[in-house]
């Protein structure tokens, strides 16, 4: 079942710089969020102390008293507070599932693949948009991160990381999509955004948790990688399956392995799709076979999508 089409089952190098062309002239543009958090240039409105003043307000509960506008409050007999204009990272941080159902694909090449081509070409974009470019790899013994830096060199470092990880990365070690999320909390800096490239299939509960968390101070998307295979069972028959150096046999003329084989698939994607969907995240169905530069189209839009298949 593996692909026979050059660049199919290992990430090229040559091949993500090449990506840079197509980002020619685009950019990832900065979706609306809340006033509190919506990103425009290099700053944004926060309640709390910034770098400029902004204006006042009236108080709302929750603002600080240390911020009052003890003048105006005085003056209008409403209690006002200050707003400050503080200055904020611009940058995309890309999160790379490296997990071993990622090194999978029946249509021209592996999810994983598929994935470092599609960080690839987000990084071109976003430092296309003058915006500075990290990554962070998990899954597979991977514990690899990449600081955001500006530039052609800040990309290229994010591609020899892609690289790097999809060679070293191990056949059968596993790791939660949570355990990423703690990671991530840590590198995110406010106004940068974050997408996440992932299969689905390592979503937990724990993540059921932690994302809410995230995307209620940063601008996420996930790319949700997926195979023909993992969406119906092959015809009737029996198949050979090898992960590492474990090889199975799987019978799919039994009726009873075809639906325990897309539910399997079904319920981990579902679950994060359904997560992503009540916190307003973009997701982006990426088969391994689609146009790169249209499937992520999607993310050069201003407005906020919840599923688009390509």
């Amino acid at each position: 079942m593996s692909p026979s089409h050059t660049n199919a089952t290992r990430v090229a190098l040559d091949e993500l710089i090449a990506l840079g062309a197509l980002a020619h002239g685009a950019s990832l543009m900065k979706s609306r969020r809340s006033p509190a958090l919506r990103a425009g240039g290099n700053t944004s409105r926060w309640r709390g102390r910034g770098v400029d003043f902004r204006e006042s307000r009236i108080y709302q509960a929750g603002d600080e008293i240390r911020h009052m506008d003890w003048r105006v409050t005085a003056r209008s007999g409403k209690p006002h507070t200050k707003l400050f204009e503080e200055e904020r990272e611009q940058g995309l941080l890309l999160a790379m599932d490296l997990n071993p159902g990622m090194r999978f694909g029946t249509r021209v090449r592996f999810k994983s693949v598929q994935a470092a081509r599609a960080a690839a070409l987000l990084a071109w974009m976003a430092s296309a948009g003058g915006d500075r470019v990290g990554a962070l790899g998990f899954g597979g013994g991977i514990n690899g991160e990449v600081k955001p830096a500006g530039g052609r060199r800040g990309v290229l470092h994010v591609l020899r990381a892609l690289r790097d990880w999809d060679t070293a990365a191990d056949a059968v070690a596993q790791e939660p999509l949570s355990r990423a999320l703690s990671r991530l909390r840590r590198l995110l800096l406010p106004g940068m955004r974050l997408v996440l490239l992932t299969d689905g299939f390592s979503t937990d509960a724990e993540t059921e948790k932690l994302l809410p968390q995230l995307a209620g101070r940063h601008d996420i998307a996930v790319v949700l990688l997926r195979d023909a295979l993992e969406l119906a069972p092959p015809p009737p028959g029996r198949y050979a399956l090898h992960l590492g150096a474990t090889r199975r046999i799987l019978d799919f003329g039994d009726a009873r392995v075809r639906g325990a084989w897309t539910e399997r698939f079904t319920t981990s994607r579902e679950r994060l799709i359904a997560l992503c969907k009540k916190l307003g995240v973009r997701v982006i169905e990426l088969d391994g076979h689609a146009d790169l530069r249209r499937a992520i189209a999607p993310l050069l839009a201003r407005s906020r999508i919840s599923t688009v298949v390509a």
